[in-house]
């Protein structure tokens, strides 16, 4: 299971201490202008070493584009890429070869497949998702030509909360601090909780709101092709992550259907045609799991990183109790270099069911 999606699909390859980490996007519409510098971007937004609050890992995590482009623009063929590894310090994990390290994956690779890569967790390391920025930066540039738009940014770290809704933020600010919150303020006490941690040589969690703009209604597919399953596997297919939710999520169990309902109006626009909306955005976009054509919301919650900087009580692959005394270069929160990561995934989920909608509606 290393390919996602089914039209547009992306296959990744490597680990976290081998040579490169890469992929193959397979689906893309041929005719797409494609900028380069803009999936460098993402990958740097996503790139260890990045700030006081990251791993100190120093990548530059360069893409190679190897095929599917051509004079700039999408030829319709699969598009190859790698990022070649070249700060791994594979000796920092050697006293982990034989132990099952606390909430990593360790125990159940061991278990599964009779060995594991202990470098740095290999194919379970978040390394991987370098793949998934490549190809949901790709994805957003197609998403762009059809006005389709997709924001992440960190809402909540540990119990510091951003609570103010996406339309009272400036969203173009969420690259203007280190945390990725639009909220100045809050970003701050992130950003000083999170070094706070990192200094007692633990770790936090959090949460990751998003938003997509100029979805068309339609997007999804009745009983097992819901658009918001689509979103949630996506999501929670992610190293770390533990809750994926939309629109009112868990918040609107406590409300009546009285409060929840999205009613429903016409409204005429300045050249005098007129379309059905709704009042308010309760469903987060989506009903039926069918898009409803209003911006679709979500949050994302991310668990505390396993890693910690502290001994931890564990077993080797013997059985025998002993001690994990980790060591290397981990980060103290996920929170800020999975931004980047959440808001691919969304994008290749939506460029994947537009063009299953345009597969299947022909016109």
């Amino acid at each position: 299971m290393n390919t996602f999606g089914r039209i547009f699909r992306l296959t990744t390859f490597g680990e976290s201490h081998g040579a490169a980490v890469g992929g193959v996007v397979d689906g893309c519409p041929a005719g797409i202008e494609i900028d380069v510098e803009q999936i460098q971007a993402e990958l740097d937004r996503r790139r260890p070493g990045q700030s006081r609050l990251t791993t100190a890992r120093n990548e530059q995590d360069r893409v190679e584009l190897l095929s599917g482009i051509f004079e700039g623009k999408t030829t319709g063929c699969p598009i190859g890429f790698i990022v070649r590894n070249a700060d791994h310090h594979s000796s920092d994990y050697d006293n982990m070869r034989s132990l099952f390290r606390p909430s990593h994956a360790d125990y159940t690779y061991y278990n599964k497949y009779g060995l594991r890569d202990h470098r740095g967790g290999g194919r379970s390391s978040a390394r991987e998702t370098i793949s998934r920025v490549v190809g949901g930066a790709i994805a957003k540039q197609c998403l762009a030509k059809v006005g389709i738009h997709v924001l992440t940014w960190t809402q909540q770290v540990g119990d510091i909360c951003c609570n103010r809704d996406w339309t009272q933020l400036d969203l173009s600010q969420i690259e203007s601090n280190d945390v990725r919150c639009p909220d100045a303020e809050a970003a701050a006490r992130m950003a000083e909780l999170i070094m706070q941690v990192k200094g007692e040589g633990d770790t936090i969690g959090g949460i990751i709101a998003g938003v997509i703009t100029g979805c068309p209604v339609g997007l999804g597919e009745p009983a097992f092709g819901k658009l918001h399953a689509h979103l949630g596997a996506a999501m929670l297919s992610i190293n770390a992550c533990k809750g994926f939710e939309y629109g009112e999520g868990f918040d609107g169990v406590t409300q009546r259907g009285s409060q929840q309902n999205d009613i429903f109006v016409t409204r005429q626009s300045e050249d005098g045609t007129s379309s059905v909306t709704t009042l308010t955005n309760h469903s987060g976009g989506v009903q039926g799991g069918i898009s409803n054509g209003n911006p679709i919301t979500f949050r994302v919650a991310f668990k505390p990183v396993a890693t910690l900087l502290q001994g931890q009580p564990t077993v080797d692959i013997d059985g025998n109790a002993t001690t994990l005394h980790a060591r290397g270069r981990h980060d103290p929160c996920v929170l800020p270099r999975a931004v980047p990561v959440v808001e691919a995934m969304a994008a290749m989920t939506i460029l994947d069911n537009y063009l299953l909608n345009q597969t299947i509606h022909i016109k």
